[in-house]
């Protein structure tokens, strides 16, 4: 790899700022600028007014004067007093090409009430001024003309209401999309159910806002106390799995002795098969032990380091409060930038020339080199989506390492967020911007994969479905390897502002170094992050089902605690997943000043106490254990070389 071609060179944290990967910022603020083009085009070709008025099957904006459209009757009508879409058979939806199947109109006016017969429709037509049927019928021929069964509407027309700022009629009542919902919602069979669900769902609105709040203030409240319960937690852990792994191998084998002597006085073949069954469990048992005590022998006082850094790191969100509220900020921009690449999407779906179908109605295409422009708007989303979050990263990144190496905690700057922020926008952009974009280059071809096996499911043969499923699999493998070394790149980047690639770089090699401690964090720290989310949605379930069991107004609360449970998760994925990107950055800082610095004078260590405490055990236990024989002598010889010297 050409990001793993530099010449070897000392760490120097927080010395100065350069800016970095410059080119690959004014790509992506290239990149922006086409997205910018992308949704000016479809304004400009009236996509948005198509959209936000409505148009009827013969390419008539509704609300306004018409242009002509040659070979199609009915089009370029002047439409300004008929503000609505009006569908004949609303209910009849395509789920294929999702699209309602039916004649569209404009109308002046909603019916707002059902409408039952043909005299209904005229009556309707002639009380309110709004014609229901096709432009060439008028109002007293509704009941008279043969061909009005065709041009109005299915009846009983239902009772519709104008959908707010998209001026098209859309049925009040959900029972019209039944079809609709039992495709997305198997287990829904008829809408009494539906209506009881979501009525479930309305009558306790309060709750579970209150439900949501509480799972808030759980998360909170964990990222606090993890520093005192990490050493707890981490034993309790190991004990478990200890007794665990110990009780499913007795058992095993006190049933394999059990089957033995039951199956010396009966021989069947299916009493030596399942001994045999048995035996083949209890030896795979007895072997899966003994691996996980030989790595748990190996792993001991690498636990201690994974402990060590969850008590700094609770220190770290003391001293930088903000950091909390960092799920809140990315959560938020990431939601405007979708809601306005959907608006883009809704937009480009009605943008392009007017061309008559197959039926003699209008759809609007893209023809030549602007049809792609829905490509690059989908690799739009993944590319910035991957920027915003690798923006938090960086933020994260930058603000620990500012605590990490500053000796004297009060001469912190007053927000070390705000001025990791700057240095982020001021110099580090590029960096972020070329990180995320190695990430799409993952998700892209991962995402066509999945939507061809989707495409292909139950066509294709038993091969080319795992085939399938084993480069989606690799693909997934390879992105989340990626992410883990562009996080810690970002790490390297904020420490000496270096480019992606060298930071890349140097990132790889002290994790290598140090292969045995990422695996102990990643495993026990991940682990324990795990339990504490799912502690967050059991303490959060539990609350909802007390409370909502005292609720008598509505008939089923399956789904409101699904929606708290799953809040509940989120909520606590987003805060803990912050937890352990400071875990993270904080082992890389101190792998950093363990190889480099060694407690003599002009070479102090940066590190808090605990690590320090951590520091002065592994010495003790190397010079016991010879210094440095082993695994354990190998990995802890960078910090122990000043020792030795001093």
């Amino acid at each position: 790899m050409l990001c793993l071609l530099s010449s070897k060179r000392e760490w120097k944290p927080l010395e100065d700022h350069s800016c970095t990967d410059v080119p690959w910022l004014l790509l992506f603020i290239l990149f922006c600028v086409g997205m910018g083009f992308i949704c000016g085009f479809s304004i400009a070709t009236g996509a948005a007014a198509r959209l936000l008025s409505g148009y009827d099957s013969y390419g008539n904006i509704c609300g306004q004067k018409n242009v002509k459209v040659e070979g199609i009757v009915n089009s370029g009508l002047d439409l300004t007093h008929k503000k609505y879409v009006f569908f004949l058979d609303p209910c009849n939806i395509d789920l294929v090409h999702q699209k309602i199947k039916s004649l569209a109109l404009c109308v002046s006016a909603c019916p707002r009430k059902e409408l039952k017969t043909l005299a209904d429709i005229q009556k309707f037509a002639e009380t309110n001024g709004s014609t229901l049927c096709s432009y060439e019928l008028q109002p007293s021929e509704y009941t008279t003309d043969p061909a009005a069964a065709k041009l109005c509407p299915k009846y009983p027309v239902p009772e519709s209401a104008p959908i707010p700022f998209f001026h098209r009629c859309a049925p009040v009542n959900i029972s019209c999309y039944a079809k609709f919902a039992e495709a997305l919602i198997t287990f829904v069979s008829d809408s009494s159910v539906l209506h009881r669900l979501i009525s479930g769902v309305m009558t306790s609105k309060e709750i579970i806002m209150g439900l949501c709040l509480l799972s808030l203030v759980l998360s909170m409240i964990l990222m606090v106390i993890i520093r005192y319960i990490s050493r707890v937690l981490v034993w309790i852990l190991t004990i478990l799995v200890i007794l665990g792994s110990l009780g499913g191998t007795g058992v095993l084998w006190w049933l394999y002795a059990r089957e033995r002597i039951s199956a010396s006085a009966v021989e069947t073949q299916i009493a030596k098969d399942n001994l045999q069954a048995l035996l083949i469990y209890a030896i795979a048992a007895t072997v899966f032990t003994v691996i996980l005590f030989l790595i748990m022998l190996v792993m001991r006082k690498r636990v201690a380091l994974t402990i060590a850094l969850f008590h700094v790191a609770g220190k770290v969100f003391i001293h930088l409060p903000l950091l909390v509220f960092q799920p809140f900020w990315t959560f938020f921009v990431l939601i405007l930038f979708w809601a306005y690449w959907i608006t883009v999407l809704l937009f480009l779906g009605t943008t392009g020339s007017p061309v008559p179908n197959e039926e003699g109605f209008v759809e609007f295409r893209m023809v030549g080199p602007l049809k792609y422009m829905w490509w690059y708007h989908l690799v739009g989303l993944i590319w910035i989506s991957e920027f915003i979050l690798a923006c938090q990263q960086m933020t994260v990144a930058g603000a620990v390492v500012t605590y990490y190496f500053t000796r004297e905690k009060r001469n912190l700057p007053f927000t070390p967020i705000l001025a990791s922020v700057n240095r982020l926008v001021c110099y580090h952009l590029g960096t972020v911007a070329k990180g995320s974009f190695i990430i799409t280059l993952v998700k892209i071809p991962r995402m066509i994969l999945m939507y061809i096996h989707t495409q292909l499911k139950g066509k294709e043969n038993a091969c080319a479905r795992c085939m399938l499923k084993a480069c989606i699999c690799c693909l997934w493998c390879l992105e989340k390897c990626l992410t883990y070394l562009n996080q810690n790149a970002y790490t390297a980047t904020a420490i000496n502002s270096t480019n992606f690639c060298t930071s890349a770089k140097d990132a790889f090699v002290i994790l290598v170094e140090n292969a045995l401690r990422v695996a102990a964090i990643n495993t026990v720290g991940d682990f324990m992050l795990f339990l504490g989310k799912v502690l967050i949605v059991c303490s959060t379930g539990l609350a909802g089902i007390m409370l909502l069991n005292y609720q008598r107004d509505y008939t089923i609360w399956v789904l409101p605690l699904i929606i708290v449970c799953l809040f509940a998760f989120l909520v606590a994925h987003c805060f803990l997943s912050i937890y352990e990107m400071v875990v993270d950055v904080l082992f890389l800082c101190f792998a950093i000043d363990t190889k480099y610095n060694d407690g003599s004078p002009g070479r102090e260590f940066y590190m808090d106490k605990v690590l320090m405490e951590f520091v002065e055990n592994s010495r003790k236990s190397m010079k016991e254990a010879g210094r440095g024989g082993g695994a354990e002598g190998r990995e802890l010889k960078p910090m122990a070389s000043g020792a030795s010297s001093s």
